[in-house]
């Protein structure tokens, strides 16, 4: 009897062990889940950084949890829905990035990983929080590149500098504004534009008919000499609306290069067959949706935190001659 006894027990000791063993394996088999919060769902600069953090998922194996947050209240509350539904993280591009602090502090109190993408959170001083990771565009060096490709089609027509001006729509009460027009300026310096030659244009608002107006002022100010015109500003829009400006004044299209930055809010322009509006440098949303999801998850998987600052410079000239199949590359053609 004592040979069963020990050998029933035995048994349900393999069994339990067996059990124990197989639960461990589902439990593994469990995808991490990742959180992908974004502010404006519907514009497909954010379609895209989704589309491409779902592929970094699929490779990787982790789930991606997609939301949209178009304010505040749904955004925190979107953060206890991720941890409710057993995510470890979550990637956000915040509707207001004045919401940080309490971004922070709800990401906090669930035990979430949390990284931004494209805005930077500032706090209640209006200072960055540099404590928190963020992946988003090299302002300065992206404003270079907008500078080189705007001297680069004026040296293509032929222009020379001495009837050459440039108008330069500011918004420098915004960081990132300020830094990518310096960056415009500093290459068109460098490529010989003579200081002079560089009139700034304060911005009311951040709009067409705000740069608009900035331009109208601009132009009065410029000399009977000059011939061509270089209009320069922080998005496509402050770059739209100088254009507008000139045409309104008389300039002819082969007579105005203006070069924006983000593509998507120039797609309408670049489809009429002549304006001085040239091109737009586009950023790489396909490459900031897969690898801030890609680090949230080997963050949350290896302890390996992601950078404070992680800055992107990929941008492409996209002008009539390309902008259709560039756009195309990464899913914002529609």
């Amino acid at each position: 009897m004592p040979l069963i006894k020990g050998f029933r027990v035995f048994c349900g000791a393999v069994a339990t062990t067996a059990v124990l063993g197989w639960a461990g394996q589902a439990l593994a088999a469990d995808p991490v889940k990742i959180g992908f919060l974004v502010k404006q769902a519907e514009e497909p600069w954010f379609q895209t950084e989704w589309a491409f953090a779902e592929k970094a998922a699929k490779e990787k194996g982790f789930t991606l949890l997609k939301i949209a947050v178009p304010d505040g209240e749904k955004t925190l509350a979107a953060i206890d829905s991720l941890a409710a539904n057993g995510a470890k993280g979550f990637v956000i591009c915040a509707p207001d990035v004045s919401l940080g602090p309490a971004i922070v502090a709800k990401a906090k109190a669930n035990d979430l990983k949390l990284m931004t993408v494209d805005d930077r959170f500032v706090d209640a001083k209006g200072n960055f929080m540099e404590d928190v990771p963020y992946l988003g565009m090299a302002a300065f060096e992206v404003g270079q590149k907008q500078g080189q490709a705007m001297a680069g089609e004026a040296k293509h027509r032929g222009w020379d500098w001495n009837d050459t001006y440039a108008v330069i729509n500011t918004y420098n009460e915004l960081d990132t504004g300020k830094k990518r027009t310096d960056g415009s300026v500093d290459a068109l310096k460098k490529a010989g534009l003579p200081d002079d030659h560089i009139i700034f244009a304060p911005q009311k608002t951040l709009d067409v008919p705000g740069s608009m107006d900035a331009t109208n002022s601009a132009l009065v100010k410029l000399p009977s000499a000059a011939k061509n015109l270089i209009i320069g500003g922080m998005n496509d829009n402050t770059v739209l609306g100088g254009v507008r400006a000139t045409e309104s004044a008389g300039f002819k299209a082969a007579n105005v290069i203006g070069i924006g930055i983000n593509g998507t809010d120039a797609i309408g322009e670049l489809k009429k067959p002549d304006s001085g509006f040239f091109g737009s440098m586009l950023p790489s949303p396909h490459i900031e949706g897969e690898r801030t999801a890609t680090m949230v998850y080997e963050w949350v998987t290896t302890g390996k935190e992601p950078p404070k600052y992680t800055a992107m410079d990929e941008v492409t000239l996209i002008t009539r001659a390309n902008f259709k199949q560039e756009l195309e590359k990464i899913g914002l053609w529609n």
